[in-house]
């Protein structure tokens, strides 16, 4: 999916010419995340974007249209909207397509498959149990989704794909009893971490139930039943069903449903690295927090993190880490390339079980692996990460990230900061890891 031979290849080129990301994107008339994700292999430039590059590298463009890029497989990105009833994800939908069709994507939409098939005649009060309704829906959403990636790679006229769904396959488990999420995910042989981390980001939008309740209504979808109460509920329930994902998003009511709209395609610009807000991340070091607490709050899921430093040449960072819970994980590998004492180039790779573990023979011995639980957390609709740590019983790292610089972070109030390390080298896992 991604083509990271070409993004080094743009990197050798750009520090060849000794030009930081952000002067060779005021050249083009990007954003620096553009140059980035090209690097990283996340995205690529169309053609009249190289013929700028081999203006400013000097070099012939003949040469880079030799670069596996057509060639290759196209960007494609599947990311799902969701949302409580009446949260305005079909308007979302046109805002999502009118924003990125003029980014260049090619943007497909997966419908929401409850309403084809309560529309349809099939619902939970037709067949003879809510579990055999469930099935259904899951097996036609990942039938659905399976057609959609496969005629993603057959589009011909861009080499960005953006596919929509509108509702994901976690979706489901808000509408179930655990036992019933549990025995659907046994009959369908999936295991939940990875049917979640399937989609690359998600993007939910509050119910109007919440905040705006005098929008509420039930006459603009056939397949809606929901008194208001019951929307708050579900909506609830779905934000804590995909906590846990590694780029999830909840965007509220408070601003007004024309800056609700706003915020969902810069959010999702800021996540592809188009040139909208940039994403910051912000650190802070915080008491070590009641565990049995976080563990009992419906939106916090716990996720297991082992990540492993390798040997390295000139400078480069290079790890693995294996993502997940309860034996099922998903496994990725991070270059990160050093351009000055600031900024750095991220490769991030998903890899096999299998590469994961020959990657491991090649440990940085000199480092310690580094093991922790992170704590996914939703709260007043922002997305913590916190940190737990083996060797410390009296702090942990809280992370939050945003796509505005000037935003407020609103902190739980059973959270008690200490201090802000987001510049603080000490506080890196690369330090952390020295022995």
């Amino acid at each position: 999916m991604n083509d990271y031979k070409f993004g080094e290849y743009i990197y050798k080129l750009r520090t060849e010419a000794d030009l930081s990301q952000a002067q060779l994107a005021e050249k083009l008339g990007v954003s620096d995340k553009a140059v980035s994700k090209w690097e990283n292999g996340k995205a690529k430039p169309q053609i009249d974007m190289l013929k700028k590059l081999a203006i400013i590298f000097g070099v012939q463009v003949e040469e880079m249209l030799d670069m596996p890029i057509e060639t290759t497989e196209k960007q494609i990105t599947k990311i799902v909207i969701t949302g409580g009833p009446c949260a305005g994800k079909t308007t979302g939908m046109s805002w999502v397509q009118n924003a990125f069709t003029e980014m260049g994507y090619v943007v497909l939409f997966v419908p929401e498959t409850a309403t084809e098939l309560i529309s349809g005649g099939v619902a939970p009060w037709t067949l003879s149990s809510n579990l055999d309704y469930q099935l259904c829906q899951m097996k036609l959403q990942l039938h659905k989704e399976t057609v959609f990636e496969e005629a993603a790679k057959k589009i011909y006229n861009s080499d960005k794909i953006l596919i929509v769904c509108d509702r994901g396959m976690i979706d489901n488990k808000a509408y179930m009893s655990d036992g019933e999420f549990k025995s659907a995910l046994s009959k369908l042989q999936l295991n939940e971490t990875e049917l979640r981390d399937s989609y690359d980001a998600v993007f939910h939008l509050v119910t109007a139930a919440k905040g705006a309740e005098e929008f509420y209504t039930l006459s603009n979808n056939k397949a809606r039943t929901e008194t208001i109460e019951e929307a708050s509920i579900m909506d609830d329930k779905l934000i804590s069903a995909w906590t846990g994902h590694p780029h999830f998003r909840v965007i509220d009511n408070s601003k007004g449903f024309e800056d609700k709209m706003k915020q969902l395609v810069a959010e999702i610009s800021s996540f592809l690295g188009e040139p909208e807000p940039f994403e910051i991340e912000r650190k802070f070091l915080i008491e070590y927090p009641d565990i049995k607490e976080l563990e009992k709050k419906p939106n916090c899921k716990k996720v297991e993190i082992i990540q492993t430093y390798l040997n390295a040449d000139n400078g480069d960072e290079i790890r693995v880490r294996q993502r997940g819970k309860d034996g099922n994980y998903i496994y990725f590998k991070t270059i990160k390339k050093k351009v000055d004492n600031i900024k750095r180039v991220e490769i991030e790779t998903r890899l096999t079980k299998d590469e994961y573990l020959t990657h491991l023979m090649d440990a940085d011995t000199a480092k310690r692996q580094i093991r922790k639980n992170r704590y996914c957390l939703t709260y007043d609709s922002q997305y913590f990460e916190i940190d737990i740590y083996p060797f410390w019983n009296d702090k942990a790292i809280l992370e939050i990230e945003l796509s505005d610089e000037k935003a407020d972070v609103s902190f739980p109030d059973f959270i008690k900061i200490i201090k802000e390390v987001t510049d603080d080298d000490n506080y890196k896992n690369a330090s952390l890891a020295n022995i």
